[in-house]
């Protein structure tokens, strides 16, 4: 190696962290060894090898000599060769910080930015050694309870994302070979002790996130913990959170599970017996934890706007068609809860966009627009005027569908308008008063009488359970003039609603529907609308409400005299008593549908 090569040693450039001079008899020495190595004498080379592989560090005098011979090579590393040297890289690259002491891991973090500076080669190598110290060793995990490990984790994975940073700056390929290590690594969740490992390695991406290299690939960071939260969400088996007898209506359920609020867990939450869905619904809490507080220190930096584009595109690629879908959509709500006006106002705006766009698929856009309407009912935070814009759009939607469409009954055929006509009526079972408490919104609304009424009939072929508490709320409200049109006699559910509810029923889920992981709701909670709160506010603005549960007893006592009638009452509606003009009317408009869960994927149906 001559002269010249020496002096492109990126170290005498760039500061890496190794300000300390070394001793210049021990680079030369280390240079020696390196290029007898080239010349076939291997004595000195094999003892350079054996210092850097001794594993016991307790010896001071051991862990200085270490601490040279790094700081000699990183003062070298323009002679090394990737062919005669192939045993020393290996030796460099399989030592980890985490059984070192400080002084070390400062050496061989700058001896890895000077190879990674030095040349291509071993670019990967340095990345790929960098990442695998964001899965920290199972002694690690299993004490970091302990102050002295705690503060360990921190001065190991705090020199980590130094080094990364520095490498980047160096190198601007690196951040583009860096990403795609970071999803092969992502660590499996498959047993107990593996869920720290997991949300150690998010906490770290999400680190990244917000520094310098987060600028280059934020998105992709995102896409990674997104991909990651849906998969956990699927490995839980929801289907056991609500064994249910099927005549109990969805805003039914939702009452129940408010009553039950006091349980370990939620009502309804994961089987506990089953220990790998238990796992995955620990983990999955943990998680959201972890990015919930992300998502609050970008707000805190003024960069919750940026980062929320980055979000959105996530969400758009891993969780808007992803079926059974429980919780991880709830990044995207709590994001527009830090920023309701600008946040919120565009996950609005970008959903009904996507339900209106013809260039979408249609599982697609009904499943947006299932998502509209269950942000719009649930977002404590969003104002009733821009509630009432977004109405307005879908109810402008609906009408123009319905004057250029003839045709009569086909579910199959009309399920983009049948999906918007639910939605309308599902946010209005929410926020009808508020929205009628002020003339203009009511105004808007006037269209949507002949759009039920229209020859398509939704009211057929929609939810039931969503129907029967639309009419009963409308008619209480005065919405329109409830003609025969909008009266069933049996509102179980229909052979149509049936039809409308094939492979592409995506409309039948509501995904912000209560959230179910226990840790993470103390930030959800305080800015979601429940159904039990609209039936509180419902009670306090009249005197003469009445709140249906299981029915009195003197319900009781009638429906014995008239048969035992097959239908189940809606029992999660307020309804005045002078509302309806006589007891079989209001039969026919309270009963619910014999088979509906909450927020139930196509596959369960």
């Amino acid at each position: 190696m001559g002269a010249a090569e020496v002096f492109t040693d990126p170290s005498s450039l760039y500061d890496v962290g190794n300000n300390d001079s070394c001793d210049t008899e021990t680079v030369q020495g280390v240079r020696n060894a390196l290029a007898s190595a080239q010349n076939g004498e291997s004595d000195r080379f094999d003892q350079l090898v054996e210092t850097i592989q001794i594993n016991d560090r307790s010896d001071a005098a051991a862990a200085a000599e270490l601490n040279t011979l790094l700081k000699a090579l990183s003062g070298s590393v323009a002679c090394i060769d990737i062919t005669h040297h192939q045993k020393l890289l290996s030796a460099i690259f399989g030592m980890s910080l985490w059984n070192q002491r400080p002084l070390i891991m400062d050496a061989l973090v700058g001896l890895l930015i000077s190879l990674a500076a030095t040349s291509g080669k071993y670019l990967d190598s340095c990345l790929h050694m960098l990442v695998r110290h964001f899965v920290p060793p199972p002694w690690v995990i299993n004490r970091l309870s302990q102050s002295r490990v705690s503060t360990q984790k921190g001065e190991v994975l705090s020199r980590v994302h130094e080094a990364l940073l520095k490498i980047s700056l160096l190198v601007p390929l690196a951040p583009s070979r860096l990403f795609p290590m970071l999803s092969q690594q992502m660590p499996k969740m498959n047993k107990k002790d593996q869920d720290q490992v997991v949300v150690t390695y998010v906490e770290n991406l999400l680190k990244l996130e917000s520094s310098s290299i987060g600028q280059v690939g934020g998105n992709m960071i995102f896409m990674m913990v997104m991909e990651r939260l849906r998969d956990l969400d699927l490995e839980i088996d929801w289907d056991d959170i609500l064994q249910d007898d099927s005549s109990r209506g969805m805003f039914d359920m939702e009452l129940e599970d408010a009553m039950n609020e006091g349980d370990e867990l939620p009502a309804g939450s994961v089987n506990q017996d089953t220990s790998s869905g238990k796992i995955a619904f620990e983990s999955l809490d943990k998680l959201m934890v972890t990015s919930f507080d992300h998502l609050e220190s970008c707000q805190d930096a003024g960069r919750l706007d940026q980062v929320f584009e980055k979000l959105f595109e996530s969400f758009e690629n891993f969780i808007l068609n992803t079926y059974k879908s429980k919780v991880s959509q709830f990044l995207m709500f709590y994001a527009c809860s830090l920023d309701p006006e600008n946040c919120g106002v565009k996950f609005g705006s970008k959903l009904l966009d996507i339900f209106l766009s013809s260039n979408k698929p249609r599982p697609t856009r009904m499943s947006a627009v299932a998502y509209l309407a269950s942000y719009l009912a649930r977002g404590k935070f969003l104002p009733v005027s821009y509630v009432a814009s977004m109405l307005k759009r879908l109810v402008d939607e609906c009408a123009d569908y319905c004057r250029i469409c003839n045709d009569d009954i086909r579910p199959e055929a009309h399920q983009l308008f049948y999906s918007g006509c639910q939605a309308i009526m599902y946010v209005l079972c929410f926020r009808m008063r508020s929205i009628l408490d002020v003339p203009r919104f009511r105004s808007e609304l006037i269209p949507l009488e002949s759009i039920l009424m229209h020859k398509l009939n939704p009211l057929m072929v929609c939810l039931p359970s969503v129907v029967a508490e639309f009419l009963k709320q409308a008619k209480a409200v005065g919405l329109f003039v409830v003609s025969d049109s909008f009266i069933f006699d049996d509102l179980l559910e229909s052979e149509l609603s049936r039809a409308f509810g094939g492979r592409e029923r995506l409309d039948t889920f509501f995904p912000f529907d209560p959230y179910l992981l226990k840790s993470s709701n103390s930030v959800i909670s305080p800015n979601f609308i429940y159904w039990s709160t609209m039936m509180n506010q419902d009670d306090d603005d009249d005197d003469d409400a009445e709140i249906i549960v299981n029915g009195d007893e003197e319900s009781d006592e009638e429906e014995e005299e008239e048969g035992d009638l097959d239908y189940a009452m809606d029992k999660m509606s307020i309804t005045p008593k002078h509302s309806f003009k006589n007891k079989m009317e209001r039969d026919r408009l309270m009963k619910m549908p014999s088979m509906i869960r909450p927020s139930t994927s196509p596959q369960s149906l």
